[in-house]
């Protein structure tokens, strides 16, 4: 009995884990897409000040090009974290499958626990 307690605990400290990361992941993701929306509006800003939006021209804006250069290194990040978050979505809903699990198991074994002495006492009745 201890030791399903233990296991149920364990379980529930685990799902909640799991929760937590993919919260977090899903802050950042949008943290990022804010910065991503920031960069790409300073781009934008950038050309239309220089009046040049071809990142190749020899006259385009080097703060554009920089801000182009981080813009895109937060999309690629936030496409990774996308699919880390999916793979930890994927976690999640394993170890919420695996809790319910544990916990039927052990209401399941509680239940036969309590009905174990009217069992023992209704043999002793006999």
């Amino acid at each position: 009995m201890r030791s399903r307690e233990t296991l149920l605990r364990l379980h529930r400290f685990r799902t909640e884990e799991k929760r937590r990361q993919v919260a977090d992941m899903e802050f950042m993701i949008q943290d990022f897409m804010r910065k991503y929306e920031d960069l790409d509006a300073q781009v934008k800003h950038e050309e239309a000040r220089n009046g040049v939006t071809d990142p190749s021209h020899f006259n385009y804006s080097l703060s554009a090009k920089a801000a182009r250069g981080r813009r895109d290194n937060l999309m690629r990040s936030i496409t990774e974290l996308k699919d880390q978050m999916a793979e930890a979505q994927q976690a999640l809903a394993t170890e919420e499958q695996e809790l319910r699990r544990v916990e039927m198991l052990a209401e399941k074994e509680a239940g036969s626990a309590s009905s174990m002495p009217l069992q023992a006492a209704a043999q002793g009745m006999r």
